[in-house]
This record gives structure tokens, sequence and C-alpha cells, in this order.
């Protein structure tokens, strides 16, 4: 664990309270910088400074009770019992506040552990000056290990984090053990080593430039985003993409929400008027990150736009009115939609697009696929290009037996229609009873919006030997993956699936959270499955799927077979059928956009940007 985790940048209130649980003090930093440090008596201190006034408080780390529940969100609150206050943190990176938090809990259950209770000693052994304060040492493997050992005898109370006016109502708890959920802490949304290309785009983001990142399917552009989104102060940072599944894969919110200004196809001054009103005016006003996931399917004309209202309502001609705009897509997916016998037009081609991107960057390392054989083809594919080779290899597949366990194979469709007749035609040559699961929507009015966002949906019809796809990651490391396939065996309370692993699950109901333009949360209770003897190219963006079927003749848009074939995890569980080197081709605009991007990411001079990385220009 590095320094970093010693020391955080949020904003922050401490709030002291009387025995009658009144308000008697109030100190408001922000921004804060909040420090671990030690005093004289090496007792753990943390120390709160404001940025802007010259305010500085310091609390003890004793008795604390932590509340955690909304740290994905940037907020938690310390509890204080000796000094009946309150610290509560907020608009903290969430990555920033977890590790933070960690190092609390560590660096206690080791205080603990060695009993300090001789301050004398502990005085004579301090190298520190009375009444001055020593950096806290980051925490050791040797720290980290003890600290999960104590975390699993740690009660796993459900805790929330208090709001100022419910704090008083709540009941002190007396133990003189730090009350920290093990469980939760140590839950990290954006768990995972970054490669060291991810660190380098990180960086620049951090650094504060207008960055866009691409990359082959496969290669963590999704996994990036949640590094970046959790590195940023949430309460200015917002997070979006050109489509509901993939706003809801990042945790944000579409792209045209966002904006305010409709579909975006009025007139520049109508789309000014929308943006204006109060609602949009507000997001956009507080709004200093934006981060625009799928860009491939944003098409230039509301790029443009969007630029220009960027700059009108926030009363700022600097390119997308001076917001850091963070951009990621593979324009060899998906294109834009548009009209028949419209010319699509790539954001690429905008007059907004040289004017506010700065820097480019390629992840080039596939993570999906493990076979250089087929990362090969995929590559080639990708680019429009096929071989005699790759046609005999891709072939070969239609006579792949990839079934097992009785659960079939996955078809890909390029419509989805077709997806929709296929899986309910199938549903209606079951036997046996049907059961129906109605999702548990926190509103009501909104359910149309969460049918559009998220993977599930509100009404789910099953029968037993319904072949079904999971879609939510459970527990990685079972296999019980986005996209991991089964087949409902019976029904019981927890409705359990065999999976093609051979192993049987559980399923239970899961959540689903999404954020509206407020900041509102709004969520969805399903069970975690879809009907999956069929899918849609177009709904199979992000999946990885362990035994996919697909006839390519129908595919319409260039980039559909790629998008298809990088969705199976290698050549031995895929199976093509009728393949022809007809069903594939790149856009050629996008080949030139691609091919001038390249040269630029060679031609560029390494220039120093911030304190650790060097970027070209």
């Amino acid at each position: 664990m590095d320094a970093d985790s010693c020391s955080l940048s949020c904003a922050a209130v401490v709030e002291w309270v009387n025995t009658h649980g009144s308000i008697v003090r109030k100190i408001n930093h922000k921004p804060a910088v909040l420090r671990l440090v030690r005093n004289n008596l090496r007792e753990i201190i943390v120390e709160i400074s404001s940025k802007k006034a010259n305010v500085t408080t310091k609390l003890p780390l004793k008795k604390v009770s932590v509340f955690n529940k909304f740290m994905a969100e940037g907020k938690a609150s310390i509890k204080f019992q000796e000094q009946n206050c309150t610290l509560f943190l907020s608009n903290a990176p969430s990555a920033s506040l977890i590790n933070f938090l960690k190092t609390i809990f560590i660096k206690m259950t080791g205080q603990i552990e060695k009993g300090l209770n001789n301050p004398l000693r502990e005085k004579l052994l301090s190298n520190v000056p009375l009444g001055g304060v020593q950096e806290i040492s980051p925490a050791t493997s040797t720290e980290i290990n003890k600290a999960k050992e104590k975390a699993v005898a740690v009660s796993r109370m459900t805790i929330t984090t208090p709001s100022p006016s419910t704090i008083k109502k709540r009941k002190r708890l007396g133990d003189h053990t730090p009350k920290l959920p093990a469980k939760k802490l140590y839950e990290n949304p954006t768990v995972g080593e970054m490669t060291e290309e991810q660190s380098k785009i990180l960086d620049a983001v951090l650094s504060g430039k207008n960055v866009f990142f691409t990359g082959s399917a496969g290669t963590g552009k999704s996994f990036l985003l949640k590094k970046i989104i959790a590195a940023l102060p949430p309460d200015a940072t917002m997070a979006t993409a050109s489509t509901g599944v993939a706003a809801c894969h990042i945790g944000g919110i579409t792209l045209h929400q966002f904006a305010g200004m409709g579909l975006g196809t009025g007139t520049l001054e109508k789309c000014f008027q929308l943006a204006s009103r109060p609602s949009a005016a507000s997001v956009w006003r507080k709004t200093k990150h934006l981060i625009i996931d799928e860009i491939s399917m944003v098409n230039a004309e509301f790029f443009d736009k969007l630029e220009a209202v960027a700059r009108h309502v926030r009363r700022n001609e600097r390119p997308f009115g001076g917001v850091q705009i963070i951009l990621c897509g593979d324009f060899f997916q998906l294109p834009p939609v548009s009209k028949r016998d419209e010319k699509v037009k790539f954001c690429f081609q905008s007059e907004a697009w040289e004017k506010c991107v700065h820097f480019n960057f390629e992840l080039k390392t596939v993570h999906r696929q493990k076979d250089p054989i087929f990362i090969e083809i995929l590559n080639n594919i990708r680019i429009g290009r096929v071989t005699e080779d790759m046609i005999n290899t891709l072939k070969a597949t239609s006579k792949q037996k990839i079934e097992s366990n009785g659960i079939l194979a996955t078809r890909l469709c390029s419509h989805i229609n077709e997806a929709d007749e296929i899986n309910n035609f199938q549903l209606n040559e079951l036997k046996g009873e049907t059961k129906t699961y109605t999702a548990q929507d926190s509103d009501q009015m909104m359910s149309k919006t969460l049918d559009q966002q998220l993977p599930v949906p509100g009404k789910l019809v099953l029968k037993v030997g319904a072949q079904v796809m999971l879609m939510k990651n459970i527990n990685i490391s079972n296999g019980l993956v986005n996209g991991a396939r089964g087949i409902v065996i019976k029904f019981v309370d927890d409705l359990p699936i065999q999976l093609r692993s051979g192993n049987v699950y559980h399923v239970k109901m899961e959540k689903w959270a999404i954020k509206t333009t407020s900041g509102a949360v709004i969520y969805r209770k399903q069970i975690p499955l879809k009907l999956a003897w069929a899918f849609s190219i177009h709904k199979s963006q992000g999946l990885t799927l362990d035994c996919v079927e697909m006839c390519l003749s129908r595919v319409f848009d260039a980039g559909q077979s790629y998008v298809a074939l990088s969705r199976a995890q290698s050549l031995q569980s895929l199976r093509i059928l009728d393949f022809n080197s007809q069903q594939v081709w790149a856009n050629t605009s996008v080949l030139e956009f691609y091919k001038r991007f390249r040269r630029n990411l060679y031609e560029m001079e390494m220039i120093p940007i911030g304190k650790k990385i060097k970027l070209s220009k």
C-alpha cells in the first residue's frame, strides 16, 4: 500500500454534539486535506486542514465507529466517541477513500494488537518533538495480513452513514474495538492491477488532459474507465455513455440524459434553450470532468452541438466550456445509428474533435482471449482484412460440438427482433410450469428508464429447462461472471441453475443501480438472468460468452461481424455457420482515422507531464 493511502483530499465537516445530541460546534473544511499522523505519544491522529483557510483540526483515532455504506459514492463518516464529534467526508475519489479507510482499519488493528498502554514508554521511544507530528508509514504486508485475520473476527454488522439530522438519534457504541465492517471495507469496485499502458492513461487524466483512448475488444477499456471514475471527485465528475447498457456498466447515465438537449436533432438555438433550463444547466455548471464511453456511437453533429452547448451554458469559450473530457471507444466496432441512405459521420469528423481532444492512446494488450492465433484473426477482422487461412480456420468451426452439460450455444443475431423470436419460440416449446419474476423498482415512474439502461428485464418468464445467461459478476473466481450460461433445473426459493461448467448455482435477487442527472440513485432488484438461446450483437457488447454460435449472413453495419466474433473466449467455444469473407468489412473513414492516429502516436515527441509520466503531444 503506497503513501497516498495515508492522505485524502475531499470535503470535510466536523460536528461536536452535547449529551442531548444537539450540535454545539461545527467546522467546515472545504476543500480539505486529511492526513494520518502520529503525535509524540505515538498515537494515531487524523489531521484535517483546510486548503483555503488556515484552520487545522486534530482528532485522535480512539474508540471510533466508521460508517462506510456510501464510500463508493465518495462519502463516509467517522464518529469519535471520546470527543463527542463526527467527521463527515464527501466528494472524495472513491478509490482514495477506500484506501484511506482501509489504512485506518489496518493501523488501528495493529495498535490494538500491540496494546499501547504505556504512554511514558512510547514517549521515550518516540523521536517526535513535543507538540509535533510525524507522518504515518504506509501499511506493510505484515500489518495487512494481521488486519485480515482480525477482520474475520469483527462483527458483520450493517452500518450506514448517518446524516447530520439523524446522528443524534443513534445509540453510542461503547466498545473499545474499532467498529469497522471489514467485509465492506475490503470490497473495492475497481479491484485488480492495471497494466503499464492503462496506468499511463490514468496519469494523463489525473494531470487534467483531454484524453481519447481506444483499443480492440477485450483490452480492458471498461475496467480502466472504472479506475478513472474512482480516482476523480464524484461531485464534479459525470460518467456517461452513448447507450444505456454501457452507462450501466460504468455506473453512469446516458449522454443524452446528461446533455439536457433532448435527442439533439433540433437547431443549435433549440439545444441552447433546452440545456439552459435550471435542472440541466446546474449539472453542466458543476461538471469539471466529463466521461463518455462508447464514443464510436456518437455522431459528429451531436458531438459538435454538445461542445457548443457546454460553452454556451457554462459561459466559457474554452473548448467544451473548460470541462475536461475523457473519451473511450473503438470506432472499428458499432457505428452511430443513421437513417437509411444517410452517410454515417463519426464524431472524429466533427469540428470539435481536433479542438478538444489533446492526447490519444491505444490499449493493445488483449485480456479476453488467450489464444494468439485467435487474437491475430480478430485483429485482422477488426480492420476488414481476411486471408485464405483465416477463412479456412473460421469455416472449420461450423463442425465443432461446443455444447456441454445439456446447455446449447447462444446464437448471436444481427437484429434484436430475430433474437427475441428465437427466445420466445424456444421457451414456448418447453413443457411444464411457467414462473414469472417481476422486478422490484425503487421508483415505478422510472421503470421504463430502468428497462432501457439495465441488462435485466422488468419481467422475466422462465421454465425448467430454459437456457439462461448470468447478467452480473457474482463470484469471478468461481466462474459466476457476466455472460456465464446455464440451464434452469428446478424452481425453489432461490432458483438453482446448472452452469456449463457443471456447477450448480442457486440464483438470488441482485441489485442494479443507476444515477439520474440530479444525482439521485434509482435501483432495480431482479433475478440476474436473461433468456440466452439467442442474443443480439448490439446487446452482447461488453459480454464474454463461453459458448456461442453465429450466422453472419444478415450483418448490415461495418464492425458488426467483429463485435460478434470478439465475444467468444476462444476458437474452441465458437461455431460460425456459412462464413464468407463478404461478411467482414471496415468503414473506410475509420481506417483512415486510425492510420493518422497511429502515425501521430509514433511521431509525437515525448514531453514530461505532471510528476510521473511522459506523454506525446
